[in-house]
Parts: structure tokens; sequence; C-alpha cells
């Protein structure tokens, strides 16, 4: 099933994604609340994609929890680079404030304070249930769904820094959408990257060095995962620089596409 959060011309509201019975084009079932919340009555509203704007399908309620270097190739990608690796048995977190969340065709604002910005396209899990301290082997019972997402970085920034905090956090560093995907198949999903419908990043979700189920153990061992947040999973090798002008799409099989415009930043009051 695919939840969507989308605005009428009213309200901002929920829905599911189904068919339109007479023409078989996908439409959106208005649900009475939150999904997460209050399960999935309908309010018997029917919206073609056409009438409304789809929003982030979650604003995380707390934190977006991000995973580095968890592709082996980004990782020799990120050596050379920052220098440096990541741990060989543990994954890298950091955390993404709920600001940097903004959802499809939404614009990436490129920053004063960076001269080079860069996408990063990924996997997103949203969690659906309080977590603290879940074992691998029932990780997948706290995970609501699925959606594409991008870690923008400021790499410029990671690297002078050297760490990753303000690089990561910028406001639209965290585009997310299109939808939220409940069932989908991790063994069989590819996440694609392209920028200005040229392709840059492609990659089998199953090439992760720490799958979803250890990722969110892991997090979870740390800190409490509270029903909205989101665990970024990490990017596939390719990454590269966005300019003003640029569409950057990231596109995940079974869930859909994310595509945002990438703008600078207005002039100085």
């Amino acid at each position: 099933m695919q939840v969507a959060r989308f605005r009428t011309s009213d309200a901002i509201t929920f829905g599911i994604v189904d068919k339109d019975p007479d023409s078989g084009a996908a439409e959106l079932v208005e649900l009475v609340a939150d999904p997460m919340v209050a399960g999935y009555e309908t309010t018997g509203r029917r919206f073609p994609f056409s009438e409304v704007t789809l929003l982030s399908p979650v604003i995380p309620r707390s934190k977006v929890v991000g995973v580095g270097k968890n592709y082996a190739d980004h990782r020799e990608e990120m050596r050379e680079l920052t220098g440096g690796d990541a741990p060989a048995d543990n994954p890298v977190l950091f955390l993404k404030p709920n600001t940097s969340v903004i959802g499809p065709n939404d614009p990436i604002v490129l920053p004063e304070q960076s001269e080079r910005v860069e996408f990063e396209g990924e996997l997103a899990v949203v969690i659906g249930a309080v977590a603290k301290a879940v074992p691998a082997s029932r990780a997948l019972e706290v995970v609501y769904g699925f959606t594409c997402a991008n870690d923008v970085t400021a790499r410029d920034l990671q690297i002078a820094d050297k760490q990753w905090t303000r690089a990561k956090s910028f406001d639209t560093f965290c585009p997310i959408g299109p939808v939220i995907e409940t069932d989908l198949d991790l063994a069989a999903a590819t996440l694609t990257t392209a920028v200005n419908g040229e392709e840059r990043q492609r990659a089998a979700v199953s090439d992760m060095l720490h799958g979803v189920a250890e990722l969110v153990a892991y997090a979870s061992a740390a800190f409490t995962l509270l029903p909205g947040d989101v665990i970024l999973t990490g990017t596939p090798a390719g990454v590269g620089v966005l300019t003003a002008g640029d569409r950057v799409t990231v596109a995940i099989s079974g869930i859909g596409e994310l595509s945002n415009p990438v703008a600078a930043a207005p002039a100085a009051r």
C-alpha cells in the first residue's frame, strides 16, 4: 500500500493510492487522519493527482537519522573526497533536524555558506512504533514503510568542520517522498539518482553494507526511535555537485520518483 500526504484546495490531509474504478488512473483516497495514528478509515472523497500537491509524506516527530558510508563503492568514493574510512563493523550515524525536510518539487536552496552542495539519493525508512533496543530479528516490526530521500550535503563544510552536523542540516537539505510504500520488496528494489535527466547513481538496495533491520536495531540501541522518525540508509557511489537551475530526481523501484529543483539562496535584504 502507498500512503501520501497532500494539500487540497482547503486542507492538508492523508490518502492512500488507488485506481479510479472507471479510468484505471491512479488517484488518492482521502483518509480521516494520519494513518500512522488513526488507521485507514476513509472519508469517501477521492482526488486525482492533478488536483493536489504532494507534500513530504511524513514530518519526523523528533529526528532524521542518517547513515554514512553504507555502500562499499561510496565508502571508497568518500575516502578520496574527504579522507578516512568508516569502521569496518558498525554503521556511522548522524542526525539531521526535522526542519531540513521538504517534499516533492520543493526547491533545494543552496546556502551562501557553501560552494559545493552535493546530492545523495537514498532509501528512507519510516518508523511506525516506539522502538528502544529492538533486536534485528524484530526490527522490521517497528517499520511503517519506505520512501525516497535525498541527503543533501554541503561537502566543503563537511570537510572543513571535520564532522557532519552543519553540512547536512541546512533547511531544505532533506527532500522526502513522494509516498510511503508499506510493503517494499527490499531484495528487489533498485535506487537511481538523476540530475537534469542524466543518471548519476544506480545501485541495488540489497548492496547496503548494513541492512534495514540492522540499522534499526543499531540506532534504537543508542536512542529511542519514535513513530514518524526517519532513517536514511546511505547513498551509493556517484554523488555530485548541484547548481542553481538543476533538477535532481531520486527513484526507487516499488516506490516512485522524488524530484526537486535547485535554487540559489535568496539575496540578502
